[in-house]
């Protein structure tokens, strides 16, 4: 159930009254500035109590003195607000958590924690076992599973295989006959002779003992290196050299001894100025196997309450992960009881969020604490990091733009026509985040307006970024803006242009100089600035991978053409499809008769055959 501010005509509903009318039920609430961007986003159990608690009323409203200066800075810049009632604390966490990652707002902590981790796994209940990756539970009794891994998982089963004489490929037990890995002696060829289940469990034991000491299977693929190494066989050792460094990779060492085989996930937050990390320890039966970690920038100051619940809710998301683990932290946090609730639904069963005062686990604590310190101590973002800080400064964003995202579009007379989304993060371009779309509109504009509403329908999949970069001048930058304001997300929008000579932006006017533009004004930086240098290298980034997907989209196009022409449709009659129904995926969904709206039956007949 939601409620919004509803006031008879000529009553202008102040902040005090929405305050005075709130609900002591559970529910979200969300600040707003006076331009109608959102400044916060909260949960409460009693709506009316937490927000009262944010506000001094007397003599005017004003935030409370003895808040953080984070809090009072926000509540300082409010003047309005919303909320929406829900059955219980844990939907008003479950609801908050969702309207984060969607709308970005400006003093929540944004933890763009979006991946998975896998496992690898074994299924006892086949007659001769394999292991194998998963990311997800596998409805099986017979399931073991080990992890999760940060890094290194398939390169550990990589080594299992090279290692142990084990079936190596799924298909292989149903070609009934041996195969080249049986010929170099990697597999005990259960497929055609008679490997009896206590040979084969052998070799399952040495596998299973690898994956659970690194330092054992360490020590048997540098002995493989050596190998190659002494044989002259300089790639194998090469590669085997660089997995090794991919396994050592998230180990964190650590001299504490469990007597039992305990596992634990160990969350630990540490922070200096205005960058924190989130360590993550994975302990399995009494080892550490690996270890992940995120740096967050923090905009508008520290609060470690919130970025345990953000990295936690972050981390299990919604799904029920393969192993279930009692969970350790640094510190008690507020929400940590409704945190736990919502991880108890969330396993099926109870959950344990608990935080260590003495003996082993408390060691832990410490050795996890000793690590985020090292690595905020070795936090090395690039060397783009102030060039960062002075964009920010010149062009007046409201956040520091640690996570970038740049949009360009490309087509060739309209053929083609694809939108391209680079990434850049922590100094670097993360490749794994760019994509890429397909769009049917045919003007700049509309496609660039395509483009960027398909990347916010995306948002509570994919976070928001800090900032979004386009190539192009005030046009378009104002379009992006309305479709965040429609969509109630507010984050820093800039465009780069061309400077126009004679009415005609070009590299063959002279050398036209590009140009930033804001919401609020234009910049002309001299092409030695370095701030310029680095906003066209993230705009050049975005527009190669635009090129780069439209040649492979236009040789896509060009075949299927090519295979239409040789049935005799005329490239005219090509072009008028495409216009029609915009890509060769649709037309080969269509019927006869659809066809036939646009060609004659003759051809329409001819194009289904080819499609069938």
């Amino acid at each position: 159930m939601s409620k919004t501010e509803r006031v008879p005509w000529g009553i202008k509903m102040t902040l005090i009254d929405t305050i005075k009318q709130l609900p002591t039920s559970a529910g979200i609430y969300q600040y707003f500035d006076k331009d109608g961007h959102l400044l916060y986003i909260g949960k409460a159990k009693n709506l009316i109590k937490r927000v009262k608690s944010y506000f001094s009323f007397t003599p005017t409203l004003s935030a409370k003195p003895k808040l953080s200066v984070r809090i009072i800075k926000m509540i300082n810049q409010t003047v309005s607000m919303n909320y929406m009632v829900v059955n219980s604390e844990h939907d008003a966490l479950i609801l908050e958590n969702s309207l984060i990652k969607q709308l970005n707002p400006k003093y929540n902590i944004l933890l763009r924690d979006d991946k998975t981790y896998p496992y690898i796994y074994i299924d006892n209940s086949k007659q001769y076992p394999r292991f194998k990756i998963t990311r997800k539970i596998i409805q099986s009794s017979n399931i073991k599973y080990y992890g999760p891994y940060s890094v290194g998982a398939r390169d550990i089963l990589n080594s299992i295989y090279e290692i142990c004489k084990l079936v190596q490929k799924k298909g292989s037990l149903k070609s009934k006959k041996l195969c080249l890995y049986y010929q170099i002696d990697k597999c005990l060829g259960p497929c055609e002779l008679e490997v009896s289940h206590v040979r084969y469990q052998k070799e399952l034991d040495l596998a299973k003992q690898l994956i659970q000491n690194k330092k054992t299977l360490i020590g048997k693929l540098q002995d493989k290196m050596a190998f190659y190494a002494e044989n002259m066989r300089f790639e194998e050792a090469g590669e085997l050299r660089d997995r090794i460094d991919r396994i050592t990779k998230s180990e964190i060492k650590s001299e504490i001894d469990f007597a039992t085989d305990e596992n634990y996930d160990i969350f630990v937050i540490q922070n200096i100025q205005n960058r924190a990390v989130v360590l993550r320890i994975f302990m399995r039966n009494g080892k550490i196997i690996s270890s992940s970690h995120d740096y967050i920038q923090l905009n508008e100051g520290y609060d470690e309450s919130e970025l345990y619940q953000r990295a936690l809710m972050e981390f299990y998301k919604n799904e029920k992960p393969p192993i279930i683990a009692p969970i350790l932290v640094a510190s008690q946090f507020h929400g940590l009881d409704v945190v736990q609730e919502h991880l108890t639904t969330v396993f099926e069963k109870k959950a344990q969020i608990k935080v260590p005062l003495r003996g082993n686990k408390k060691h832990l604590i410490d050795l996890a604490i000793l690590n985020a310190k090292e690595l905020l101590s070795k936090d090395k973002t690039g060397d783009n990091r102030q060039i960062l800080l002075e964009i920010k400064e010149l062009l007046e964003l409201e956040r520091f733009p640690s996570r970038v995202e740049i949009f360009d579009n490309s087509h060739m007379s309209g053929v083609a026509t694809v939108g391209a989304m680079a990434v850049y993060e922590n100094g670097k371009f993360d490749k794994k985040s760019y994509r890429t779309y397909h769009l049917e509109a045919k003007d700049e504009y509309s496609q660039m307006r395509e483009t960027l509403i398909r990347r916010v329908e995306s948002f509570s999949k994919n976070y928001p970024p800090d900032l979004w970069i386009l190539d192009g001048g005030a046009t378009l930058l104002n379009l992006a803006l309305e479709i965040l304001e429609s969509n109630g997300i507010f984050l820093d929008v800039i465009a780069i242009s061309k400077e126009k000579i004679d009415a005609k932006a070009h590299r063959a006017k002279g050398k036209a100089n590009d140009i930033l533009h804001t919401k609020n004004d234009i910049f002309k930086l001299k092409n030695s600035d370095k701030r310029l240098q680095l906003v066209q290298n993230l705009r050049d980034e975005a527009h190669r991978c635009a090129i780069n997907f439209h040649k492979k989209t236009k040789l896509k196009l060009d075949q299927e053409s090519k295979l239409l022409t040789l049935k005799g449709i005329s490239a005219a009659k090509i072009v008028k499809l495409l216009n029609h129904y915009g890509t060769f995926e649709a037309l080969k969904k269509l019927s006869v008769e659809e066809i036939s709206s646009v060609l004659n039956k003759k051809d329409a007949q001819m194009i289904k055959n080819v499609y069938k």
